[in-house]
């Protein structure tokens, strides 16, 4: 298990890929974000993005799997925010994105001694290395037991 003295500001990391299909794309669109160009693909044709597109939400989505997924051994307790989120470019059909984070900041918490707060910048990038989605992470991370630090 990696705890919050485990962490230290610089880590960089990069998580596999994930390919996202038109099926999700427009099943995500039609359940949480009904737009024309994230479920009609004809209709996103006549779209500012000229084809059908995945949902900001479910690309920020698909980087927090690829987060958690590249971080299964952090004790990780809770998040607490993210800021900056900026959506770049578009996933579309077929893309493939994964998730580049590096760790901005870390500090232990003031109010509880068996946790420290880090904060993570993530960056989404497709198979182009084309930046797609950015945003920074803050969460609670557990600290071991008999920390001094």
């Amino acid at each position: 298990m990696r705890f919050y003295e485990d962490i230290s500001v610089g880590d960089r990391q990069t998580s596999d890929g994930y390919r996202i299909s038109k099926e999700e794309i427009t099943e995500f669109g039609e359940k949480y974000d009904p737009q024309p160009f994230h479920t009609d693909e004809e209709a996103a044709k006549s779209s500012v993005f000229g084809g059908l597109v995945a949902s900001g939400w479910q690309t920020a989505a698909i980087c927090m799997r690829l987060h958690v997924q590249s971080n299964e051994d952090t004790a990780t307790q809770a998040g607490l925010g993210v800021d900056e989120l900026r959506w770049h470019r578009p996933l579309r059909p077929g893309d493939e994105l994964r998730l580049r984070t590096e760790i901005l900041d870390k500090r232990p918490s003031e109010s509880n001694p068996n946790r420290g707060i880090v904060t993570t910048g993530h960056e989404g990038l497709n198979q182009d290395d084309d930046l797609v989605v950015s945003y920074e992470a803050t969460a609670l991370v557990q600290r071991r037991a008999d920390s001094s630090e």
